[in-house]
């Protein structure tokens, strides 16, 4: 009987160059937002690219996804389970939640979920990030991945995330492209510096939202 593939196996299998995408993305734009002594917690961390290179004191890794558990470093903490329970976590315990290329793997039930355990965690200071594909630039490609359940633009994950306890403090709708998967080409970390730096970004098909918990009426 044939192997049947797993989606990472068939939909997002390792690829060493993703690796130097988020250290130079981490060394150009993301370590600017974290302080030394932040306590990190990524959602849905998969091959761990974002946590393991993000400079900080505390690192918190979730997903179900197993084979994280042999991509993770040392330094991080791992938690094998859905992001909708973080109970494992104490409450305003994080500095800076992250989250890349998720939601739109959840229902609008369980990404409710994961905000209300987020409101719950995140210290008052502390901030929520997103990065994820932005459907009004990529609706061609957004269905190329079969687990997608949830449609997401720049403007409905604000309104989202603003009717579930939060307040929007920067949206970019253009932010990265969408994916290495098409490509062959090696990674150079000086083009995605200058990209991050440039005000006209061609194909950014993935947008960057974040936000902080809203203050009390």
């Amino acid at each position: 009987m044939a192997h049947a593939l797993t989606y990472h196996e068939a939909r997002f299998p390792f690829d060493s160059r993703r690796e130097l995408v988020w250290r130079t993305l981490c060394e150009a734009f993301f370590n600017r937002l974290v302080e030394p002594e932040f306590h990190v917690l990524e959602l849905g961390a998969g091959y761990g690219h974002f946590i393991n290179n993000i400079q900080c004191k505390n690192k918190t890794a979730v997903d179900q996804w197993p084979g994280m558990l042999q991509y993770v470093r040392p330094e991080v903490t791992p938690h094998l389970g859905s992001v909708t329970n973080l109970d494992f976590l104490p409450d305003r315990s994080i500095d800076f939640a992250f989250a890349s290329n998720l939601f739109e793997h959840l229902t609008q039930a369980e990404f409710a979920a994961t905000l209300a355990e987020l409101r719950r965690t995140l210290k008052p200071s502390g901030s929520l990030n997103i990065l994820q594909p932005n459907y009004r630039l990529a609706y061609r490609e957004y269905f190329d991945d079969y687990t997608h359940c949830s449609v997401y633009s720049d403007l409905s994950l604000c309104d989202f995330v603003s009717t579930h306890g939060f307040q929007v403090t920067e949206s970019v709708p253009g932010f990265l492209p969408l994916s290495l998967k098409s490509s062959r080409s090696p990674v150079r970390p000086w083009l995605i510096k200058m990209y991050l730096a440039s005000p006209w970004k061609p194909l950014a098909r993935q947008m960057f939202v974040r936000a902080r918990i809203a203050p009390a009426a």
